[in-house]
């Protein structure tokens, strides 16, 4: 036969016919596979390595994880950018996107990449790569509704041969435990015999202009020894940074729900230590420069913890480790101060109100920013709510200014009616920074003073502002 012997398959016909047999070896030599006949009965399969260099790669979901990945591909290959809503398609097929992930001239760039919402279209394609979203309900339990649809639409157009790989960050072992039997069911098709699975975990950084797609080494991950090499191979055609091939699909979803994890108790920690520096009088800022001068400390600073993936992925590991009989206490604890920051600055903002013998009561309260991070206009999952919320039921009356907002997603989520354009000068007893935007920084102290009323109080969630600027910071 020729060529190095990696692996061998034994098919029988197993009841279905003659029929089923011959289409299974003739995709499987689609694959790369030499056959040879053993017996009456059953078929012999040499598999040599996957090559997905001739396939067509669907990209289900195109949002800020989704779409640069499409672009990249779609640089090299051809590419299906698939997504179910229409208007993200005709906006990506005008050349434009509201995330601003992707500038118009990187979208042209992508010449081989075409966008769709028809289901039909996904029947073309032999990779599938989906990057929806993988959000808790209120009660901080995962939600895999978006990956079990999007599993259900991808199974209803897979063919033998072809392979499936998940983006999307989930617990360990959800992808062969949830989405697989998805597959198999939508599909009719057996895993690992007539289809394969992949996990390449996320690491892009919404806003992040500095460490994109290419530059971020990328944990990739396969069903079997074959497809993991193939998966590998497929990305390290895009990824300049190099490519860390997992043992095993659980290994690389652990991997990329350890990554926020430890973010979070790490900013936790610093969340803490911020509570107890303000009961002794002492900026928190000033013990993390003084600290941070030794080579081995870690530069955590305190914040709102917000977002898809940081105050999300948690919530997935102690989900799976309570269910095999574990109490993540650490984890958990660390969710629970982070959750109460925004409260927390809310409340300290009352208190140093009623300490200038400002009343709260119909006071007019201007929080700036409202996304989960700076320079993104990303509200999803965003804490700076909480403030909000926590101040109305002060009675306080609040408004919210955040340049980078789509107002109207903004009022659909939260039901905030944010204003369009800075507010003028000397309107509000209390300011809040909330978000680090460019054009917050570039206001300085004088200009978000200006905003305020004689002798209002001003709180720095960010720190942002010289040290003595603001009347109280994280």
């Amino acid at each position: 036969m020729g060529g190095r012997r990696l692996c061998s398959w034994m098919m029988y016909a197993d009841g279905r016919g003659w029929a089923w047999l011959w289409q299974a070896v003739k995709d499987r030599i689609k694959l790369g596979c030499y056959w040879f006949y053993d017996s009456p009965n059953a078929i012999f399969l040499d598999l040599l390595p996957m090559n997905f260099s001739d396939s067509t790669i669907a990209i289900i979901g195109l949002g800020y994880v989704g779409l640069p990945l499409a672009v990249e591909f779609g640089k090299h290959r051809p590419v299906l950018g698939f997504d179910i809503n229409q208007a993200r398609v005709e906006e990506l097929q005008a050349g434009r996107d509201h995330t601003l992930e992707c500038s118009a001239e990187e979208l042209r760039a992508a010449r081989h990449l075409r966008y769709s919402h028809q289901l039909q279209d996904l029947k073309a394609c032999q990779v599938f790569i989906v990057t929806v979203p993988t959000p808790v309900d209120q009660a901080n339990r995962p939600d895999l509704t978006p990956l079990i649809k999007a599993s259900q639409t991808v199974g209803a157009a897979l063919k033998r041969g072809d392979v499936v790989v998940y983006e999307s960050t989930v617990f360990p072992g959800a992808t062969e435990e949830v989405c697989v039997p998805e597959l198999e069911r939508a599909s009719g098709l057996k895993f690992n015999q007539d289809f394969f699975c992949g996990y390449s975990p996320e690491r892009i950084n919404p806003g992040d202009k500095e460490h994109r797609l290419p530059s971020i080494k990328k944990v990739t991950s396969g069903s079997t020894p074959e497809v993991a090499d193939a998966v590998n191979a497929l990305y390290a055609q895009i990824i300049t940074a190099g490519t860390h091939k997992a043992s095993s699909i659980k290994v690389a979803e652990a991997a990329k729900v350890i990554e926020n994890t430890q973010r979070d108790i790490n900013i936790a920690l610093m969340n803490e230590l911020s509570l107890i520096f303000a009961r002794l009088g002492i900026d928190t800022l000033e013990v993390l420069q003084a600290a941070g001068t030794k080579w081995n400390f870690l530069p955590f600073r305190p914040g709102l913890v917000g977002g898809h993936c940081i105050g999300v992925d948690p919530y997935y590991l102690t989900h799976k480790a309570q269910e095999v009989g574990y109490h993540p206490d650490v984890i958990l604890a660390g969710r629970r101060v982070n959750d109460n920051m925004a409260a927390h600055v809310a409340d300290a903002t009352i208190k140093l109100m009623l300490r200038k013998g400002i009343p709260v009561l119909g006071s007019k309260v201007l929080v700036l920013g409202l996304t989960f991070k700076e320079n993104c206009p990303d509200v999803r999952n965003t804490k700076v709510v909480d403030i909000v919320r926590t101040l109305q039921r002060y009675n306080a009356q609040v408004d919210v200014f955040d340049p980078w907002i789509d107002a109207r997603e903004a009022e659909h989520e939260y039901g905030l009616q944010c204003l369009k354009a800075i507010p003028g000068p000397g309107q509000y007893a209390a300011i809040i920074l909330a978000v680090g935007h460019r054009q917050f920084v570039e206001l300085g102290e004088s200009g978000i003073k200006a905003l305020g009323e004689s002798g209002a109080v001003l709180f720095d969630v960010k720190s942002i502002l010289p040290l003595g600027a603001a009347d109280g910071r994280l």
